[in-house]
């Protein structure tokens, strides 16, 4: 759990808290009103946020080209690899 504490307050302790996050491992929180404004985390936290955010990118990246390479295999038909077509209404089948 991250600590919270008011903007203003942060402002007046930010050397304490700076040293919090280093030294202590802490998460901090900066609110206003009571909502969360910014976080202060080490770097080492944000260099492993980072490479999450990477990973899950790329993660997506594949996804979609193996969808796409996929889709448009077989003997699908269109643009979008749709399978279906449309029929004018006259165009009826018994």
């Amino acid at each position: 759990m991250a600590y919270e504490i008011p903007v203003t307050q942060a402002r007046a302790e930010l050397a304490e808290l700076i040293n919090r996050v280093v030294y202590g491992g802490e998460r901090v929180v900066v609110t206003r009103h009571g909502k969360p404004l910014v976080a202060l985390v080490s770097a080492a936290d944000l260099e492993r946020l980072e490479a999450m955010r990477q990973a899950d990118e790329e993660q997506v990246i594949s996804s979609v080209s193996s969808y796409g390479s996929a889709a448009s295999a077989g003997g699908e038909r269109g643009r979008f690899g749709l399978a279906a077509e449309h029929r004018p209404p006259d165009d009826r089948r018994a």
